[in-house]
């Protein structure tokens, strides 16, 4: 379903935007990671690329957290450590329980050694998907994720809500900032 408003799409429906949303299967099961070596149009390489950040499922925040932390925003594809970008993998994900299966499904495929050559995730990075406190039942989602991966939080920034990334990064991810800043 696509709903236009004033000022452009509602942020809360998933998936394509614009004359594509139209064509879209709503049935169509949520889209993964693309497995294959290509970078999408928007993606921009910094030389001092330590890292890439990869989203789990759209809207995770891999732009944003590159913004804020510097390296490789590889959007939802899997970065290509031959053309430049850095072979270390951030997945980036939202704590809403679609967020953490998604988180779930990249895992799988790399237990199933289905990413590309070079690729290594380093660690999974939750973006808080709401203020405060997460239910139970998503609390022990992540617990099981992180008997697997190393896991790093990021709170609910609320300036980063409204597009203000200009603050310093929040002070819980310095355990993050010291993995990005490792060799």
């Amino acid at each position: 379903m696509h709903q236009e408003t004033a000022g452009g799409p509602e942020i809360w429906i998933r998936g394509p935007v614009g004359a594509a949303a139209a064509r879209a299967d709503a049935s169509a099961p949520p889209q993964q990671p693309i497995a294959d070596n290509s970078f999408p149009a928007s993606a921009t390489l910094s030389e001092t690329s330590s890292v890439s950040w990869m989203n789990a499922h759209g809207g995770a925040g891999a732009t944003t957290l590159a913004t804020v932390f510097g390296g490789f925003d590889a959007g939802s594809r899997w970065p290509d450590p031959a053309g430049g970008a850095s072979g270390r993998i951030l997945l980036v994900a939202r704590t809403h329980a679609s967020g953490l299966q998604a988180v779930s499904q990249v895992l799988d495929m790399i237990r199933k050694n289905e990413q590309p050559s070079g690729s290594v995730l380093q660690a999974v990075v939750l973006v808080a998907d709401a203020p405060g406190r997460l239910p139970q039942e998503l609390a022990k989602r992540i617990k099981v994720i992180g008997s697997v991966v190393k896991i790093h939080r990021i709170p609910w920034i609320p300036a980063w809500r409204m597009g203000d990334l200009s603050g310093p990064a929040p002070r819980e991810s310095s355990g993050l900032a010291r993995l990005i800043n490792s060799p």
